[in-house]
């Protein structure tokens, strides 16, 4: 802001306020994916998946300690929650994510992605819109963590942020895609920015 502390307040104030706006689209989007995806898992591997070793033996196993395994990370939450429906609420985003990987299209995603995610675009293939889900999701979790760790935003094109969030949830339901335009702020606040 051209060293100009009230312009560069101006900008801190507003890239608080979006951050905060995005956390309404954010906890939807992630509510509405991580449902549909258990949903897909359920038809696949019965209500108990989260115990079930076939599907624990089928997730991505990424080289590396420092990477995020989505194995370790289900099986934790199985070890000491008793439900589904919990082990479903404690998993990470990049749980939900990492089911998106080319991996699953002939486990789970060639027979149940249209059935799970009813408003997915009806012109690309299956591994188009599984490629396409992987990569807008890995986008979204890295925007909801930059908020999450309190990191600016305001370089971001928040308006494609906004939509690629809109998308995802309106793949799974046009109605929670629409209630939740109704609920957000976010593009009232993007034509305010300093």
């Amino acid at each position: 802001m051209g060293n100009d502390r009230e312009k560069a307040l101006a900008l801190y104030e507003w890239n608080l306020d979006v951050s905060s706006a995005l956390i309404i689209p954010l906890q939807v989007c992630e509510v509405a994916v991580r449902n549909g995806i258990a949903e897909a898992i359920e038809h696949v591997h019965g209500a108990n998946w989260p115990w079930n070793n076939g599907f624990i033996r089928s997730l991505p196993r990424p080289k590396g300690r420092a990477r995020y395994n989505p194995a370790i990370d289900l099986q934790s939450r199985a070890s000491t929650l008793p439900t589904t429906g919990k082990i479903i609420a404690e998993l990470k985003f990049a749980f939900w994510e990492n089911i998106f990987t080319a991996g699953q299209d002939s486990r789970i995603w060639n027979t149940h992605l249209r059935t799970c995610f009813p408003g997915a675009p009806s012109g690309p293939t299956i591994s188009q819109l599984r490629a396409a889900a992987y990569a807008d999701l890995q986008i979204i979790r890295r925007l909801r963590n930059r908020i999450a760790h309190h990191e600016p935003i305001f370089t971001r094109n928040i308006a494609d942020d906004y939509q690629r969030i809109h998308d995802m949830i309106a793949w799974r339901s046009q109605v929670a895609a629409a209630w939740m335009d109704r609920k957000q702020t976010v593009l009232t606040l993007l034509t305010m920015k300093p």
